[in-house]
């Protein structure tokens, strides 16, 4: 599994809680990567319609708020598809097998009961309550 979901959601809590807009050089300090992959990210992100940024204007905002902004939404953003997928079945297992013969609709099935578990669960979480938590570990310190 890549890290854009959790690089996604690192950017989106420093845009969200700066007081100025944010740069991609100034997010990828933070993240722990490089400018051109954050702008990479982030296009993902305006496309998803989740942050905007302004011609002539450096930085981004918010263009959803983090109480309506779904964890659901943000991974389906930066991996660029419309429905959540966290696994695949290999290709061309062999039919002459009794287990290639069946797998792929045994995998497919159970794949998809649990994604769905993950999809439903991810629609609850929101940005804010993951900013809430970084709040809390915060004051821990």
């Amino acid at each position: 599994m890549d890290t854009r979901f959790s690089s996604a959601i690192h950017t989106l809590i420093l845009i969200s809680e700066s007081e100025t807009p944010m740069t991609s050089e100034q997010i990828a300090v933070s993240v722990g990567t490089n400018a051109s992959y954050i702008r990479k990210l982030t296009a993902s992100l305006k496309k998803g319609g989740i942050i905007s940024s302004r011609q002539g204007v450096g930085g981004f905002s918010l263009a959803i708020a983090p109480n309506d902004l779904t964890l659901y939404a943000i991974y389906c953003a930066v991996q660029e598809r419309d429905k959540f997928n966290l696994f695949d079945v290999h290709a061309n297992p062999n039919d002459g097998c009794v287990v290639g013969k069946h797998i792929t609709s045994v995998l497919t099935s159970t794949f998809y009961e649990v994604e769905k578990a993950v999809s439903d669960a991810m629609k609850t979480y929101t940005l804010a309550n993951v900013i809430d938590k970084m709040k809390k570990e915060i004051e821990k310190e």
